[in-house]
Formats: structure tokens, C-alpha cells, sequence
């Protein structure tokens, strides 16, 4: 059994309430359900914090008991050098998930630091984008 840690960026928190016409009404722990659902057999850590530095840390943890990382850095993802660079000190696969379909919206948000280190992306599914990307790192850890 391996641990896949889903992480959770900025104003994640309040999904299900901030913007339901981008994002819907779907809780972040509506989310975590289907992860956990996806993840089978495997552990999952599911975590969010509005915090750049935790995020960070919480990669570093996944070195050391981690076997995938599923990613929705949400604003981080456009600004973030420290997490992209964390990560690339990650050995496992890395997916990184958008809610939304970035590349229909604002053009600042066409681009992520973290696809660079990405060995997939997956954005526009909403929140079901999340079980693929947990059941596409268990198939690869499997």
C-alpha cells in the first residue's frame, strides 16, 4: 500500500462557496471523498493550505513516505518557483489538477511554473479531474 499525497493550494479551502460558476458547488472535502475513492487500496494524505512554505514542506515530507503527488497549487501554480523546485526534488510522479479549464480564462493564467516538472496535467474535468489524476498515479505506482 502507497501514500499519494493531494495537495491543495490557496483558497481551496472555500470550494463550494468562492466563484461556484467557475469552480461548483462541490466541497474540498467532497473531493477528498473521491480521492480516497479513486486512491482503491492506497493511502491517501489530502491536504490545503493558503500558505506557500507549508505546501512546500508538505513535498518535502512526500520524499521520505510519499509515492505520487497530485497537485492543484491553485494562484501558486503562475507564481511559485519554490514549488516547482520542490518538487523537482520529488522522485515519484507528480500530477498537477485545475479545477477549471485555465487556458478559457484570464491569459496570466496560461502559464505554470509547476507543468515544468509535471509528468501530466489535468484541467477543465472539475472536481472528477482529481479521481483521474489519483487513479492515473496508481496505475503508475502499481
Amino acid at each position: 500500500m502507497s501514500l499519494i499525497y493531494v495537495l491543495n493550494g490557496p483558497n481551496l479551502n472555500l470550494l463550494g462557496q468562492r466563484q461556484p460558476e467557475i469552480y461548483g458547488g462541490t466541497t474540498l472535502s467532497d473531493v477528498e471523498d473521491l480521492c480516497r475513492d479513486a486512491a482503491g487500496p492506497h493511502k491517501i494524505r489530502f491536504l490545503q493550505s493558503n500558505w506557500e512554505g507549508q505546501i512546500i514542506d508538505w513535498i518535502h515530507e512526500a520524499r521520505q513516505d510519499g509515492a505520487a503527488i497530485v497537485i492543484n497549487p491553485a494562484a501558486l501554480t503562475h507564481t511559485s518557483v519554490a514549488v516547482l523546485d520542490a518538487l523537482n526534488a520529488f522522485d515519484g510522479p507528480v500530477i498537477e489538477i485545475h479545477i477549471s479549464q485555465v487556458h478559457k480564462r484570464e491569459a496570466f493564467r496560461h502559464h505554470s511554473y509547476v507543468s515544468m516538472r509535471a509528468d501530466g496535467v489535468i484541467a477543465g474535468l472539475g472536481v472528477r479531474g482529481y479521481a483521474a489524476a489519483v487513479r492515473h498515479v496508481v496505475s503508475l505506482i502499481d
